[in-house]
């Protein structure tokens, strides 16, 4: 404040019509004053994303069966990919996600929906993440797809301030985690892109997913940001890596980096093999 009183003390001006000094230094400050305090920045919306879980299901899907309680694809409890410990559900949980809102449909494709508050708070994020049956699995592909492309059916979630929040289409990000089901039988009319309706993020954490959902990602007008060259497991710690690294705007080859280093962790292989599977040097 004496800096400021010290400048308003050689402020010139007019007086007589000779160059003159301002003396009454306490105007201009009571002028600074009465203006009051400068408006503070306004939070950041959180950046929401969509995130279709299809539990690992040995009886439906073509994947190396794992054990009988991790593979029931109608347990979203013991589930590998939502309950289990690496699971989105617990795994989230126990590093720092909020629970904003939960649903348990009593019928239907989806058996849990969670509404997640990410726990970085300079990089707020929402995440309404569906759990689906393992038996459901083209229906989820063309549902995210759709999402994609700016289609599908409408989602939304009571906000932590209880208002409604538009997901699925309406969300900067879709991701797909599980078993590639592109793997046991191909989409014949993937959706494509509905004009106007922008441009959506894709994160696929499945086997191979880059060699086959290129295609319907490129006909949904869909972004990879994250996608895959080879075999893996579709576990929730890839994801809440890539998520932190979309919801703090960072390019595509830093999110991927994200992601396999999270990967090399906790799947105990190089970070070179894990960078490799997340394609981090390619498109």
């Amino acid at each position: 404040m004496r800096g400021l009183a010290r400048f308003a003390g050689r402020i010139p001006f007019a007086r007589g019509g000779a160059l003159g000094y301002l003396a009454p230094r306490a105007a201009l400050l009571g002028l600074l004053l009465a203006a009051g305090p400068l408006p503070s920045a306004q939070p950041a919306p959180p950046r929401l994303a969509q995130v279709i879980v299809v539990l690992a299901d040995n009886e439906h899907q073509g994947i190396v069966p794992v054990p009988a309680e991790l593979g029931n694809g109608l347990d979203a409890d013991r589930n590998l990919y939502w309950g289990a410990r690496y699971g989105l559900r617990t795994f989230f949980r126990d590093a720092g996600w909020k629970v904003v809102w939960r649903e348990r449909p009593a019928q239907g494709e989806v058996l849990e929906r969670l509404l997640l508050s990410g726990p970085w708070r300079d990089a707020p994020i929402l995440v309404l993440a569906e759990a689906w049956r393992g038996d459901r699995m083209p229906a989820a592909l063309s549902t995210g797809l759709a999402w994609l492309a700016g289609r599908g059916p409408a989602r939304s979630a009571p906000g932590p301030d209880g208002a409604p929040i538009a997901f699925g289409a309406a969300a900067g990000l879709v991701a797909f985690v599980g078993h590639d089901g592109l793997m046991d039988a191909p989409l014949q009319e993937p959706p494509a892109w509905r004009p106007g309706s922008g441009v959506r993020e894709a994160v696929i954490i499945a086997c191979a997913s880059k060699a086959y959902f290129a295609g319907p990602l490129e006909a949904a007008g869909a972004r990879p940001l994250v996608w895959t060259t080879g075999l893996l497991a579709a576990e929730a710690y890839s994801l809440e890596a890539a998520l932190e690294g979309w919801a703090r705007a960072e390019p595509t080859r830093a999110v991927r980096a994200r992601a396999a280093r999270a990967y090399a962790r906790y799947q105990r292989c190089s970070e070179a093999a894990a960078r490799r599977l997340f394609d981090v040097s390619g498109r």
